[in-house]
C-alpha cells in the first residue's frame, strides 16, 4: 500500500534530522585532530564538489554578483556566524546539549518575525516563546557550578541561523534553492581557511578523519535534499514537528559513541523546549497563518 504524502514528508524529515545530527557526531569525532576551522574547510571542499555538480547538472548557476542582494547577503552572513559559533560549541558540549538548545530555533525565527516585520503574535504564543527561552536558561544554567560558557556560543549560533532563516524569508523565489546553497557553501569554506591559523595551523589529516569528513559532506547534502522534498511532498502541519526528532538522535548518539548521558536538568530543559515549540507551531496552523516551522528550523551545516 502506498505511503500518503503527509507520511512519506514525515520520514523524510527524520531521515534529515538523523543525517544532520550524523553530521554533528562526525565533527565532533574529528575534532580531537584538527581544529574546528580546519574541518569546516576540508568539509566544504568536498561539499562545493558535490553541490557544485548537482547545480551544474541541475542549470542552477547564476552570476556571482547574486550575492550582492541584500537578503541573500544577511543569509550568508548568518550561516558563516551560525556554522562557526555551532562547531566551536559542539566540540566542547555533550551532543544532546547542543541539540536541546538548538530546538529553541523556530521560537528564536518566530520573535524574529514578530520584531522585524511585525508579525502578528498572540499572548498565547508569547508564552510559548517565554516558556521555551526558560528551558534553554534550564540547559544553559547561568550562575551554578555546572555552567558551561560554550553554551553561550550555542546561543549565539542560534541567533545567527534566525537571522539566516529571516533573510531566507525575503531571498526572490526566482533565484534557485541549489545556488543559494553553493554561495553559502563557498562563502562558509573560505571563512573555515580565515580561521585556520588563528585556531592553530593546519594539522595533516589522517586518512580516517579525511573520510569521516567526505561522509559529513555527504550527509549534509542527504539532510538538505530530504528537507526540501519532505516541505514539498506534505503539508508543513505534518512534517515540521519530526524535526525535533534531533534531539533523540543527538541523545543516543553522543551516548553511543561519546558516552555522554544527558542529566535531569538538560532533560527538563528540552522537554520544556520542545512542548513549546509543538504548541506555537500548534497556534501558528489553528490560525491559519504561514507558519515559522516553514524556515529550516535546523542546525547550521555550511550548507
Amino acid at each position: 500500500m502506498a505511503l500518503s504524502p503527509n507520511i512519506r514528508g514525515s520520514l523524510l524529515m527524520a531521515v534529515a534530522t538523523a543525517s544532520f545530527t550524523m553530521n554533528d557526531t562526525i565533527t565532533k569525532a574529528v575534532s580531537a585532530e584538527m581544529n574546528f576551522g580546519q574541518m569546516i574547510l576540508v568539509r566544504g571542499l568536498f561539499a562545493i564538489v558535490l553541490i557544485a555538480a548537482l547545480a551544474w547538472r541541475q542549470r542552477a548557476l547564476r552570476p556571482l554578483r547574486t550575492l550582492m542582494m541584500r537578503p541573500l547577503a544577511l543569509r550568508v552572513a548568518g550561516e558563516v556566524g551560525g556554522t562557526v559559533s555551532f562547531l566551536a560549541a559542539i566540540v566542547h558540549l555533550p551532543l544532546a546539549n547542543t541539540a536541546a538548545i538548538f530546538q529553541a530555533l523556530p521560537l528564536a525565527v518566530t520573535l524574529g518575525a514578530a520584531l522585524m516585520f511585525g508579525e502578528p503574535v498572540g499572548w498565547r504564543r508569547w508564552l510559548a516563546i517565554t516558556a521555551g527561552f526558560i528551558g534553554v536558561l534550564i540547559i544553559v544554567r547561568p550562575g551554578l557550578e555546572d555552567f558551561d560558557r560554550f553554551s553561550l556560543l550555542a546561543l549565539v549560533s542560534v541567533v545567527f541561523c534566525a537571522l539566516r532563516d529571516l533573510a531566507t524569508k525575503q531571498i526572490q523565489a526566482h533565484i534557485p534553492s541549489l545556488f543559494i546553497t553553493l554561495l553559502t557553501t563557498v562563502t562558509v569554506t573560505t571563512t573555515g581557511a580565515a580561521i585556520l591559523v588563528p585556531l592553530g595551523g593546519w594539522t595533516p589529516p589522517s586518512g580516517r578523519g579525511l573520510a569521516l569528513l567526505a561522509l559529513a559532506a555527504v550527509l549534509l547534502l542527504i539532510g538538505y535534499q530530504c528537507v526540501i522534498m519532505a516541505l514539498r511532498i506534505g503539508d508543513i502541519s505534518a512534517v515540521a514537528p519530526f524535526r525535533y526528532s534531533a534531539l533523540l538522535w543527538a541523545m543516543l548518539l553522543g551516548y553511543l559513541v561519546f558516552g555522554d548521558v544527558p542529566d535531569g536538568l538538560m532533560v527538563t530543559g528540552a522537554s520544556i523546549i520542545v512542548l513549546s515549540g509543538l504548541y506555537a507551531f500548534y497556534r501558528e496552523r489553528k490560525r491559519d497563518r504561514p507558519v515559522a516551522a516553514g524556515a529550516s528550523g535546523l542546525p547550521p551545516d555550511g550548507l
